[in-house]
């Protein structure tokens, strides 16, 4: 079983650009969404598809499964979104021996960035970059599943 073990930051400045790789262009769909568990479907550029299953209720730790999807399948289940089919572009930077990971949201999602880094342990500090706004690790309005089932909720700071 695998395990996500992540934390989510608003992005504070544009400082992170100038060290990103050239991005990707993201689609995604949730097609189930309940309180502590999700299934999505991904679509990575027009390269491949992915099916996720997350399960847990906290924030920082879940149990999550992925699954490469026929592109042909992943598209038709995107026409089949619970809510908004949430279209970002994502840019990896990075910084200190970890590789963050920047969302800029496109679409009725505009304007907002957020970046998360992804750890090995819940124990890891990852040094936080200077272009990192306020956590919002364990803040529901920010997580991809409330975005794409009830809009943006706060203003980004």
């Amino acid at each position: 079983m695998a395990k996500e073990i992540e934390r989510k930051f608003l992005v504070a400045s544009d400082g992170w650009k100038h060290h990103a790789d050239k991005g990707i262009r993201l689609r995604q769909a949730y097609i189930v969404t309940m309180e502590d568990r999700s299934v999505r479907v991904r679509i990575h550029g027009n390269k491949w598809a992915r099916l996720t299953v997350k399960i847990g209720k906290s924030s920082l730790v879940r149990n999550e499964y992925e699954y490469d999807l026929p592109m042909d399948d992943a598209r038709e289940l995107l026409g089949q979104a619970v809510g908004l089919v949430i279209e970002k572009r994502r840019f990896r930077v990075p910084h200190k021996g970890f590789t963050w990971e920047v969302d800029v949201y496109e679409g009725a999602l505009g304007g907002l960035v957020v970046a998360e880094v992804e750890m090995k342990r819940e124990s890891d500090l990852p040094a936080l970059p200077v272009w990192v706004g306020r956590e919002i690790t364990g803040d529901r309005r920010y997580s991809n599943q409330a975005l794409a089932t009830e809009g943006v909720l706060v203003a980004q700071p």
